[in-house]
């Protein structure tokens, strides 16, 4: 996993619930790489896994909820480090449907090692779109809040459905339809 989900990670937890939480989740998750993290790196999705379960020990909060806050910030993140990345798009399907075909092409060519998830679209009617989203890393739940933050980010009503689908051998499935509210 690409050391900028960590980097990110960690700056959101200093950010919502302060250094000290941070630092005694790094502790308590005995990390190979110590929890020292560059945005460039490579790192075990391991270290991503235990440092959640660490932060909703400490803070009494589901891992669905913090993975799904987490997108929302990596969202606003993204925003501000990748501008380009939206600066075409309209609407948030718009905006979805050129994550794999654009976005992660261009994640590709800066990081030709990165894992990606697997997202296909599909325009059901100028008000209902839909995103599959496959991942052996099973961060649906980031995929969700990712995709809460498009629809923010371009003041879009739309209603987001989640429906989780059949895991495939160790993968998770998520279909996600937005559908138009107004």
């Amino acid at each position: 996993m690409k050391g900028i989900v960590f980097t990110e990670f960690l700056d959101m937890v200093d950010d919502k619930f302060g250094f000290t939480v941070t630092e005694s989740i790094v502790q308590a998750s005995d990390l190979p790489s110590g929890g020292a993290y560059t945005a460039v790196g490579t790192y075990d999705h391991a270290e991503i896994v235990s440092l959640v379960g660490n932060l909703s020990k400490s803070t009494n909060m589901e891992i669905p909820v913090l993975i799904y806050t987490f997108g929302r910030h990596l969202f606003d993140r993204f925003q501000i480090l990748y501008p380009d990345f939206f600066t075409t798009a309209t609407s948030a399907p718009e905006f979805l449907a050129s994550v794999d075909g654009y976005i992660h092409l261009e994640v590709r060519k800066l990081y030709p090692d990165a894992t990606l998830p697997q997202i296909t679209t599909e325009e059901i009617s100028d008000k209902e779109f839909v995103l599959n989203y496959k991942s052996d890393r099973m961060m649906g739940d980031l995929a969700e809040g990712l995709i809460a933050g498009a629809i923010e980010h371009f003041g879009n009503h739309h209603q987001c459905i989640r429906e989780d689908l059949a895991n495939e051998k160790g993968s998770q499935c998520v279909r996600f339809t937005l559908k138009k509210t107004h």
